[in-house]
């Protein structure tokens, strides 16, 4: 008798479970059932948080001191301290390396090789970078790219235009790989011009690509595809702002005495603990140089026998130990690109009313989609991309919060500022100039002080330059650890950190 009440006991509780779980969930507004056709379809999203994309470590932000902590020995003042706050965002744990971007040009060459061959070769990298009037670099420059002894080596001789256009291609490969993952699309390798994956084109409907299922549609009750609003797919790989870069180089997270309080116990010259470019705990690694970098005149790796950071040139993107966020080779190995227009007058220099704390950057120029008649985006175009133009002044005009459509020259030496500037009389600044960060292999230890900046042309390259991607972080800024983590993860590989 007992067993027999048990089972009953056991059969109307599951009911209750079944009955519970159909239940459809309401609106706290209205009362009406959200994803439910009978009440309309309104769709409310089980969204459990951005997923992390592949190589990306997320930057928890915060409030920090940005500029020079360091003797200003070049006498610039172009970084002058300020206190800002960066709101939490994610950053490549590495630079791009060669075989990332090799990857990068095998699928030009392959989508528009045929038709627009143009389009790979002006993506090329530019190995003449390691050409030098009196040394012999010429063995760099045949096999630095090309040869697999360096397929994990910084990709060099990229400039800011070209570092852009990889941040759009990964955005778009990373989030077709999503939507194939959940078995919305599948694989594609035939795609050729403008018939290929393109985030916007994808949810503007021009692009349909090889369905494998779509999401239910609760409107009508057939299917649909995924938009925007299912926070399904990610936001734009891109380049770091210099706020941002400099912000993650620091990490003064690992300075912060306990996770219970916002104390920092000191500050830092380098991304990492202390005031030496060697590794100061008593164990088998004391003394170990942290970065790669040139020590001293004509010493770029030390003596046989005994190499300080055992690189001549460059070493792998994941050599020397990460940061306290992760992140490798934040100081040496090459410059990196950042988002930023450069100018010395940065936002510390301004009034208090013109300070912008949050989230710094200098560089907007605030673009719009190029509309038809009826307010949708016009045809692709033949790359497959959306078509954009720039917001012009006039449409800016009465706005509160800007009033140009342009504004990258913003108090910045014009004649607002009571300063002007002459390009190839009296400076090299120009509205090309990109602010670049981090030092190089080539660089004394002064220039691996996150503060230190520095300036190139944006339709320059260098062998000393590289970059690493970011992307902004939607939502709270702690990460989805809160919520019970990610239904879909996008699996990341596991390397073993260690010294070079």
């Amino acid at each position: 008798m007992r067993k027999v009440l048990q089972y009953r006991f056991l059969f109307i509780l599951s009911l209750l479970v079944l009955a519970s779980c159909g239940k459809k969930e309401k609106s706290s507004t209205t009362g009406w059932n959200y994803n439910d056709q009978k009440w309309g379809g309104f769709e409310k999203q089980d969204y459990q948080g951005q997923v992390t994309g592949p190589n990306l470590v997320l930057i928890e932000g915060g409030t920090f001191s940005m500029g020079t902590v360091e003797q200003d020995v070049t006498f610039d003042w172009d970084a002058v301290p300020r206190r800002v706050t960066v709101s939490s965002f994610y950053m490549d744990e590495t630079e791009v390396s060669n075989i990332d971007y090799k990857e990068y040009l095998y699928w030009l060459d392959r989508v528009f090789g045929e038709s627009y061959p143009e389009v790979r070769i002006n993506a090329l990298p530019d190995t003449l970078v390691w050409r030098e009037e009196l040394s012999f670099n010429e063995p760099f420059v045949e096999t630095y790219f090309r040869h697999p002894s360096y397929n994990d080596y910084p990709v060099v001789g990229v400039s800011w235009l070209q570092a852009n256009e990889y941040c759009k291609w990964r955005t778009d490969r990373v989030n077709e790989m999503i939507l194939i993952e959940k078995g919305i699309l599948e694989t594609n390798p035939e795609q050729r011009d403008e018939d290929n994956f393109n985030t916007e084109a994808y949810l503007s409907n021009q692009y349909e690509g090889s369905v494998r299922k779509n999401l239910k549609d609760h409107k009508t009750g057939g299917e649909r595809k995924v938009r925007f609003e299912d926070g399904i797919l990610l936001p734009s790989y891109r380049l770091p702002t210099e706020a941002e870069w400099e912000y993650a180089a620091l990490a003064l997270v690992g300075n912060q005495a306990s996770s219970k309080d916002e104390l920092i116990t000191d500050r830092r010259i380098y991304p990492w603990k202390g005031n030496t470019v060697r590794y100061e705990r008593r164990d088998k690694s004391q003394g170990a140089i942290l970065a790669n970098f040139k020590r001293g005149r004509g010493d770029y790796m030390g003596m046989a026998g005994k190499l300080n950071d055992k690189a001549h040139i460059t070493s792998p993107v994941r050599a020397f130990l990460p940061n306290d966020f992760g992140l490798y080779n934040m100081a040496g190995n090459v410059n990196e690109w950042t988002m930023d227009l450069y100018r010395p007058m940065t936002n510390g220099t301004l009034r208090d009313s013109e300070n912008q704390e949050l989230n710094p950057f200098r560089g907007n120029k605030f673009e719009t989609r190029v509309l038809d008649e009826n307010g949708s985006p016009v045809e692709k175009d033949s790359l497959g991309r959306i078509r954009y133009r720039y917001v012009e002044d006039d449409e800016a005009a009465g706005r509160e919060n800007y009033k140009r459509g342009q504004v990258y020259n913003y108090l910045d030496g014009d004649e607002e500022s009571e300063a002007t500037y002459n390009y190839g009389v009296t400076t090299l600044i120009s509205d090309k100039a990109r602010v670049i960060k981090g030092g190089s292999w080539a660089d004394r230890a002064y220039w691996l002080a996150p503060g230190a900046r520095r300036f190139k042309e944006e339709d320059k390259s260098d062998r000393t330059i590289g970059f690493r991607c970011a992307m902004t972080r939607t939502g709270g800024p702690e990460g989805n650890e809160d919520t019970g983590g990610n239904k879909f993860k996008i699996k990341r590989k596991k390397v073993k950190r260690k010294y070079k």
